[in-house]
């Protein structure tokens, strides 16, 4: 038969898991999608298939993407992003990192919502940058949480120095035009562990 003075501890210790743990990204149930625009009328979504990240106790809170995992349906197009655009073979990842106040998430009840403004530095293809971000957070049970963007990141290719990996795409694909400006969407799922 369980005695209460050692049951209640650990009950409240269970409870108190969530707000003390490290939150871990749940890759296959999250999605990071980009648009892409060419000939300024067609656009097309691509996708990243593998990413890892995890808020730790503190807020500080990481994704890291891995850039060969890009895929927009079209192997030759993939292939040649990842070479001429993303160049994996040098630059093989790209890295979301912010800091969250994790109190207002762990705050929440079950389905509850709270909007964040938060800093975000983007690194890719060996150059940082800095951009505010509107963000949705939803508390989805006690151990699990997600982040969505309500509006999307943009990022311009001259700021990641992408601008000549641009014009060898639109070279070899015979395109009149690519723009530089590509608006980045994400839905991540976190786990506490």
């Amino acid at each position: 038969m369980f005695k209460l003075p050692r049951l209640l501890p650990a009950l409240l210790m269970a409870l108190c898991l969530p707000a003390h743990a490290s939150w871990h990204l749940d890759g296959e149930s999250s999605r990071l999608s980009f648009v892409t625009s060419k000939n300024g009328d067609t656009s097309e979504v691509h996708r990243f298939l593998v990413f890892h990240g995890k808020v730790d106790g503190k807020g500080n809170a990481q994704v890291s993407i891995e850039m060969d995992s890009v895929s927009g349906g079209i192997p030759l197009r993939d292939e040649r992003m990842r070479n001429e655009l993303f160049q994996v073979a040098k630059f093989p990842e790209a890295l979301v990192q912010t800091k969250i106040d994790l109190r207002p998430i762990n705050d929440l009840a079950n389905g509850a919502q709270v909007e964040l403004r938060l800093p975000v530095t983007v690194t890719l293809h060996g150059q940082s940058h800095r951009y505010d971000t509107l963000l949705l957070a939803t508390r989805l049970d006690e151990r699990r949480f997600q982040v969505v963007t309500l509006e999307p990141l943009i990022l311009r290719a001259e700021e990641f120095d992408l601008l000549p990996g641009l014009a060898s795409l639109r070279k070899l694909s015979g395109v009149a035009s690519i723009s530089p400006s590509v608006p980045v969407s994400a839905v991540l799922i976190f786990s506490a562990r």
